[in-house]
């Protein structure tokens, strides 16, 4: 199986999408390892989660960590795997205390969105795994 390179716009298109994702993941991360407190003084009172210095730090670990695993090439897949199940865990929050469906609910699946688009443009083999030749499945 050979890998196709992608198109040098598919390329950049992927790293710009993949590049805002990780932007905003490692602010987020930051934000809950750094300023804790200006994390729960700014979270909506009725997530349902213990909010406390040590949640935002698990929170933010928990964020961080998958975040770098895919930014390093190597492990992007896996990151962007682990970095989905946290944000389905938001999104869940989110719908169980009835946030606005537009601005909160459906934002962790435009980051997703964002996330494996940003993928799929840039990796040939993500795209070979998902969708091989034919007749070589």
């Amino acid at each position: 199986m050979t890998e196709a390179a992608p198109s040098k716009k598919a390329l950049i298109a992927g790293r710009i999408l993949s590049g805002l994702v990780i932007a905003f993941l490692l602010f987020d991360a930051g934000l809950k390892l750094v300023a804790p407190q200006f994390a729960i003084d700014n979270s909506p009172p009725d997530l349902g989660w213990k909010l406390d210095i040590g949640t935002m730090h698990m929170l933010g670990i928990l964020l961080l960590i998958p975040t770098l695993l895919h930014i390093w090439p190597r492990t992007s897949l896996l990151g962007a795997i682990l970095i989905t199940g946290y944000l389905g865990g938001a999104i869940a929050t989110h719908v169980r205390i009835g946030s606005p469906l537009f601005s909160h609910i459906l934002f962790g699946v435009y980051l997703g969105v964002m996330l494996w688009a940003g993928l799929w443009l840039r990796s040939p083999a993500l795209r070979l795994l998902i969708n091989p030749p034919a007749g070589k499945s």
